[in-house]
């Protein structure tokens, strides 16, 4: 009788084990593996501001405000900085942010004519990252960003069932087509500017998708797509000196309060 009864409660913690794996992925690798993982590219070889990302910007490397950002966020689990020189990883290193860490990413992949799509795809390939990790594509030269933001937009990313989802900022601004026709409004029963839905622009802050989806595609985005949308202010990617002095100007109206 001891006998039996060793030999059924064995095959009971096999069924119990059985049950949660079904259940809940525990055993499962592809549920364990998957992760929020956030990406910023960050060349040394900028031509219209040189070491862009790491010159002084409110106080602060430029770089910081998107890393501090997808870092303060607790659904983003790991936060790498995709750059192929010393000056911004140790700039980025004595930052000491959590999650962060730094990805030296190939020489043919961080010339001025490469795409942000292949050091994606090379550091996917490298890290052998599973297909249903979520890939989230942050650029530093949007610093207007909130930890906040992440959440929410991985929150809608997640309840919408949509395959990938992009940042974007609504302007309330009366467009017109070259041949003279106007794109939004009706220009005689002109609205006011705060009564008119506006356009949603792609800020450029930061796109999601999974990784088996970026790998299929070759793109950032793809299928079915989600916006989140950003405040007003949000809509500018720094590229000039122009850009630099108006971004600083808004981070300190919006952000530094």
């Amino acid at each position: 009788m001891a006998w039996f009864l060793l030999y059924l409660s064995v095959h009971l913690v096999w069924a119990a084990m059985a049950f949660l794996d079904l259940k809940t992925g525990w055993g499962n690798e592809k549920v364990l593996s998957m992760k929020n993982i956030a990406f910023i590219p960050a060349r040394c070889g900028s031509k219209s501001i040189p070491f862009k990302n790491i010159k002084s910007f409110c106080g602060k490397p430029l770089i910081y405000w998107a890393l501090s950002a997808a870092s303060g966020a607790e659904e983003v689990d790991e936060v790498y900085v995709a750059t192929d020189c010393e000056e911004i990883a140790r700039e980025v290193e004595n930052l000491n942010l959590p999650k962060v860490k730094v990805y030296f990413r190939d020489e043919e992949n961080a010339r001025d004519k490469s795409s942000t799509e292949s050091v994606m795809l090379e550091f996917i390939e490298k890290k052998r990252l599973a297909d249903n990790n979520r890939f989230i594509l942050v650029q530093a030269t949007n610093p207007l960003v909130r930890s906040s933001y992440f959440r929410d937009a991985l929150d809608l990313y997640g309840k919408s069932g949509c395959d990938s989802l992009l940042s974007c900022a609504r302007l309330k601004v009366f467009l017109w087509n070259s041949d003279g026709t106007p794109i939004n409004y009706n220009y005689m029963n002109r609205p006011r500017r705060q009564d008119i839905e506006g356009e949603l622009m792609e800020n450029g802050s930061f796109y999601i998708s999974t990784v088996g989806r970026i790998k299929d595609t070759g793109s950032r985005i793809s299928g079915e797509i989600a916006i989140y949308e950003m405040p007003e202010y949000t809509a500018i990617d720094i590229d000039d000196d122009d850009d630099w002095k108006n971004a600083e100007m808004l981070m300190r109206k919006y952000m530094l309060i």
